[in-house]
């Protein structure tokens, strides 16, 4: 009898195919060693339905035409952090939701619980764990200032309890920490496994959606970078969040890859301190903050992130190699993208990079991942090797291609504007792209056809 009642299948990990039996290579994504066992109960799925079944009333209306439809959901309200409002497209959308990722200890939890100050919604909040008792979350409340007398704790795992106090208190913002840990009875697998998280998720949704409130989930990541659970997970949601950033820094990254209600191509920027995160206003500022102006190696860039110029700069190590083959490593950027611009500088440069290893790094934990920094990252190299010192007051913009020409890169007069203000006083790029733009004035821009003429160009300067 328990065997006609239980049954095994076999789920992939990566995009959620289902499958009678192991297979090595999964046929939906073609990922392998990805099909993970998993237990079912034939009554698992109904059970899992009748989860948030309360809610559905709600959204059970039938077809409607679009002008008979009011927009009540879409009334933004304000997270009372501006760098994460942007991100999010302008505020919290109501019956949205929200997936928060990132590596464990980046901040992701001090995040979610400093949006919690009395004032940010008009109603209650209920702040629910899966990995920290009450008490906890409690200290790290108070250390980060946060005394709000309608902010609730719920140190619960089973997904049920979660639903059945969000129906009693009815807050206008959950927050679920993590969305791994959450499980549900009527699935037999572990919590974490990928039936456990599309189905929790789902009631999560299910519950945003019937209620109209703001539901927050927090999802790690795996090794490779990538949200853990299936692929399917990010489909489901509203808006994917990823705090990226070095845990031996303070400096902190919020980036949009998905928002059904914004732009996926603004960014926020946080200071870790001991008091929480700190918004930060200038990132340029910050990014060249103790920049050696006296080294070789060094140049710095203009990339745009969302809406806003941010400077960074690119660091250079040229040695010898001691090995046969010479090596190539990279932080902050495509390793695959430095290693044809390499090839570009040997071949169209005429530079002798054979027989040395090159090391490039992003200073400040940035990642970039635009082609407009390929000058700067050329320039970088050629300093390293020549040991020829860049003008402090200089920067790179410009994209380059395998045949060693500048090609033109979008919002130019928005990356000079931004050198400007911070004191920069000249700039290289593509001389195609100088009759279009306007330079403000004191600023000098040269242009340059070929990675050939930058060359000339620095060793003039």
């Amino acid at each position: 009898m328990d065997a006609m009642k239980t049954k095994s299948s076999y789920i992939c990990s990566e995009c959620g195919y289902k499958s009678p039996k192991w297979m090595g290579k999964c046929p939906g994504c073609g990922s392998w060693n990805t099909m993970q066992e998993t237990l079912e109960t034939p009554d698992a799925a109904s059970r899992t339905k009748s989860i948030a079944s309360p809610l559905q009333a709600a959204m059970r209306r039938g077809a409607r035409q679009m002008r008979d439809i009011k927009p009540g959901y879409e009334k933004r309200q304000s997270t009372g952090l501006k760098e994460l409002d942007r991100v999010l497209g302008g505020g919290m959308v109501q019956g949205s939701l929200i997936l928060v990722g990132g590596d464990p200890g980046i901040g992701k939890s001090t995040l979610l619980l400093q949006i919690c100050r009395s004032g940010v919604t008009n109603g209650k909040i209920l702040y629910v764990s899966g990995e920290e008792s009450e008490g906890q979350i409690k200290i790290r409340a108070e250390r980060l200032g946060i005394d709000n007398p309608d902010l609730y704790l719920l140190s619960e795992n089973d997904v049920e309890t979660a639903l059945s106090a969000i129906q009693d208190i009815k807050p206008e913002m959950v927050i679920i920490d993590s969305i791994q840990t959450m499980h549900i009875d009527a699935i037999a697998s572990a919590s974490g496994s990928v039936p456990q998280v599309r189905e929790a998720t789902n009631a999560f949704m299910r519950l945003a959606k019937g209620m109209g409130i703001v539901v927050f989930i927090v999802g790690h990541v795996t090794k490779d970078g990538a949200l853990a659970g299936p692929r399917v997970l990010e489909h489901m949601v509203d808006c994917v969040l990823y705090f990226e950033g070095e845990r031996q820094t303070s400096f902190r990254l919020l980036r949009s890859v998905k928002n059904r209600f914004g732009s996926t191509n603004e960014i926020g920027v946080f200071d870790m301190t001991e008091k929480g995160l700190i918004e930060v206003e200038n990132p340029s500022m910050l990014l060249l903050e103790g920049r050696n102006e006296n080294i070789s190696g060094n140049s710095v860039v203009c990339a745009i992130e969302g809406s806003r110029g941010v400077m960074a700069e690119i660091q250079a190590l040229v040695t010898p190699t001691g090995f046969g083959n010479p090596r190539r490593m990279s932080a902050g950027i495509d390793l695959n993208r430095v290693i044809l611009l390499i090839a570009v500088l040997e071949k169209r440069a005429h530079m002798n990079l054979s027989n040395s290893d090159v090391y490039i790094n992003v200073a400040g934990g940035l990642r970039i991942d635009e082609r407009a920094v390929d000058l700067g990252i050329c320039a970088a190299i050629a300093s390293g090797q020549s040991d020829a010192v860049i003008p402090p007051d200089m920067i790179f913009i410009g994209e380059v291609g395998l045949g060693g020409e500048l090609r033109a890169v979008s919002q130019l007069e928005k990356r000079i504007g931004e050198a400007a203000k911070l004191g920069f006083s000249s700039a290289i790029v593509p001389k195609r792209s100088l009759k279009k733009i306007k330079v403000p004035d004191g600023f000098a821009a040269y242009g340059a056809d070929t990675i050939d003429d930058v060359m000339r160009l620095i060793k003039r300067k």
